[in-house]
């Protein structure tokens, strides 16, 4: 039983990763917190959907349905789209209407639902048409560029834009780091090592809050199935070069936005 993963990072500055999931005897899962808003497009039993998917905060169970296949845009952190503002996405979501096995309903306009391979096309023509936008600011600051304005300016458009406090999403980002590199062996003295926890007993904090896991449990692969591709080439952290002097410093389970 297991959600079998294909994750790919993107070229686009828009998009970080397109993956793909089929969900195999699966009924419930691990969902673990996540930065970044989406777009799922999955089909159950012939019948299609699209759902808006929305940053998480925290780690918890979820149901899957069964014998589905997955497709998934996540989109960058400071982008967001001009009808959802991303802040009513956190910990919820939105399932689209009107969504057919070729098309879906987004923003009053009906789209091409793409495949894995088609996924920046259909983002570039989202952005052309103006409906996915981000506030360049968020850009500056995800550079680790200082932008001209106050602390108190700065927190309060990365939040307009994300959701989140800047704090939040290095703590969520690391976590889901950490969880790939005990998934691939990694002892937990060295990931405290690298990743900057104060210690051991700080590390299976922030995994239990986050991912829902122990360190045991990722290093010998139990627990059931998780809502995270584990590979541990897919540390997309990097691109979220946060200037800590700006630092002032939540999910709906991904099953839960399927299934609604």
């Amino acid at each position: 039983m297991e959600l079998r993963f294909k994750t790919r990072e993107s070229d686009s500055p828009w998009v970080d990763t397109v993956w793909t999931c089929t969900s195999e005897q699966v009924t419930t899962m691990t969902s673990v917190a996540g930065v970044r808003w989406g777009l799922v497009f999955w089909e159950q039993a012939g019948q299609a959907y699209t759902t808006i998917t929305g940053p998480e905060t925290r780690a918890g169970t979820a149901p899957v349905p069964e014998g589905a296949r997955f497709t998934g845009i996540d989109f960058a952190v400071g982008t967001s789209l001009r009808a959802v503002p991303t802040p009513a996405l956190v910990d919820g979501g939105i399932v689209l209407p009107d969504t057919t096995r070729r098309t879906f309903r987004l923003d009053g306009t009906r789209w091409e639902t793409p495949g894995p391979d088609d996924a920046e096309a259909l983002v570039e023509r989202l952005v052309r048409a103006g409906i996915v936008v981000r506030d360049p600011l968020c850009g500056e600051m995800l550079r680790g560029h200082r932008p001209a304005v106050s602390g108190r300016t700065v927190e309060r458009r990365f939040r307009a834009a994300t959701g989140l406090t800047q704090g939040a999403v290095r703590q969520i980002e690391r976590a889901r780091t950490a969880a790939r590199l005990l998934a691939s062996g990694g002892a937990a003295a060295d990931v405290v090592a690298k990743l900057g926890y104060c210690d051991e007993p700080h590390l299976a904090r922030a995994l239990r809050s986050y991912v829902g896991r122990t360190v045991r449990q990722l290093r010998a692969g139990t627990g059931g199935a998780i809502g995270l591709d584990l590979d541990p080439r897919l540390d997309v952290s990097r691109r979220l070069d946060l200037d800590p002097r700006l630092d002032l410093g939540r999910r709906l389970d991904l099953g839960q936005r399927l299934t609604s």
